[in-house]
């Protein structure tokens, strides 16, 4: 057993400290006036914050799967930390950046709900008037934990687990959370612009696809990507259950931001599906144009991307809309993850090419089609006459990818500086999952596309 360093022990005593000082936080009675709520959104937005919560999971399922075998648990692990890491830091100060007083649009008071204080006892949030303000607060705290958990697949099998723990917590208060507060505070500077985001797609997708390309870059590339090598997928049974998983959790996702059980939530849900399904299609059948067999895998990575692009606009556009939506983000992505095949650029599972353009995709469609019609309280777009909101869609975006990509770049060199970011040669060609777990991953079936190469890797691990 190797020696601690005094870092080891920073993240305990860190954890240790919080719980002491909750310990003295006064409690306050919950929801002295329950007439003002009503209990049919109370219960759906509970399902659907339990929906939302389940993608996590399914997430690291979709992602362990795509990767080498010798580390699919570190890949799961890297995104399945998030449900405890980011739960703790939404609720000590998370929730009052994104939510809180507002300071110019820019930030939210850290001390308004520090500690989760006042959230059981305050007033509903203003644009969730019919449950409590610590429903909202838990629905968008799944939000905020799935978002850091996306950047894992850019920097998968050569990333040390306490640097991304780290990267974790900072991406969280520094970049997540002034987003969301700029998008979803009625103060914040992107939604008085009359930037339209239903549920995510630049707070969650683009942020995190442009903290992924910046977390590649900041790495740079795996021995195997340098050598060219082609790595099979672990286990392509794993990429169908997470994207059952992250599709079923997504109608939570999008669905739940009517934050009510009603017309729009039901709009929401039908395009989310629609757009999904569609994209799916859509990469499997342009595949087929390229030369390629249709594949599990492209169908799976096809429904990702429509789901992503589908997000900003689902309570927005109408249903028929929602089919362009996934058919032509489904394509650009294709394009773009077969462009970067071509490149330097070592972002181990797509992340950028899906979600950070399938984000940026369906902000951009968001403002040719959002309509009235369907959403008052949104605005119509160019397709209806309205150029300004395709204007204003366009801002928002540049000023998300740029600040996103910037600071999260900040970020990792920061990590670097004060804790290696990236294994050991040795420890990458033994894998991450004994190396920075001891644990080891022994399917009972190999892949799909297995080659004979698992008694290669087992000797590998045992040498």
């Amino acid at each position: 057993m190797k020696k601690n360093a005094f870092q080891d022990y920073l993240p305990f005593i860190f954890l240790a400290i919080v719980a002491i000082i909750g310990i003295f936080i006064p409690a306050i009675p919950n929801f002295s006036d329950v007439s003002k709520y009503n209990t049919a959104d109370i219960a759906w937005i509970l399902v659907a914050s339990s929906l939302v919560f389940l993608m996590t999971p399914g997430l690291s399922f979709f992602y362990g799967g795509m990767v080498n075998r010798k580390n699919v648990i570190s890949t799961m692990m890297q995104s399945f930390i998030a449900t405890g890491l980011i739960s703790v830091v939404w609720v000590v100060v998370g929730f009052s950046l994104a939510f809180g007083k507002s300071y110019n649009g820019i930030i939210g008071d850290p001390t308004t709900f520090f500690m989760f204080r006042n959230v059981g006892s305050g007033a509903p949030w203003s644009l969730a008037p019919t449950i409590p303000l610590l429903l909202f607060a838990l629905f968008q705290m799944k939000f905020a934990i799935i978002t850091p958990a996306l950047v894992v697949g850019a920097v998968a099998e050569r990333i040390r687990f306490t640097s991304y723990v780290l990267f974790m917590v900072l991406f969280s208060l520094l970049v997540y959370a002034p987003i969301a507060h700029w998008t979803w505070h009625p103060e914040g500077i992107l939604f008085k612009l009359g930037v339209l985001d239903f549920a995510g797609g630049t707070v969650v997708h683009i942020s995190a696809g442009c903290a992924a390309l910046a977390g590649a870059l900041v790495l740079k590339r795996r021995k195997d990507h340098l050598e060219k090598k082609e790595l099979q997928p672990a286990n392509i049974p794993f990429v169908l259950l997470g994207t059952g998983l992250l599709w079923f959790g997504w109608f939570g996702f999008n669905a739940g931001s009517a934050l009510g059980a009603n017309a729009l939530a039901a709009t929401a849900f039908a395009t989310t599906n629609t757009a999904t399904a569609a994209a799916g299609l859509s990469w499997v059948f342009f595949d087929v144009l390229r030369g390629r067999k249709p594949s599990a895998l492209g169908f799976c990575i096809g429904a990702v991307v429509g789901l992503v692009a589908v997000t900003p606009a689902a309570g927005f556009v109408a249903i028929p809309q929602s089919i362009f939506i996934g058919f032509i983000a489904a394509i650009i992505s294709n394009v773009a993850v077969h462009w970067k095949s071509k490149t330097s650029i070592d972002d181990t599972l797509d992340v950028f090419p899906c979600h950070g353009l399938g984000g940026m995709v369906g902000m951009l469609l968001t403002g040719i089609f959002a309509t009235k019609a369907m959403n008052d309280a949104g605005n119509n777009g160019w397709l209806y006459g309205n150029f300004e909101l395709f204007k204003n869609q366009v801002l928002g975006l540049l000023l998300v990818v740029s600040y996103s990509f910037v600071v999260s770049m900040g970020i990792f060199k920061l990590i670097n500086f004060i804790h290696p970011l990236r294994v050991s040669e040795d420890e990458e060609a033994l894998g991450l999952d004994l190396t920075q777990h001891n644990e080891n991953y022994h399917p009972a079936l190999m892949s799909v596309t297995g080659t004979g190469s698992l008694k290669e890797e087992d000797e590998l691990v045992h040498s």
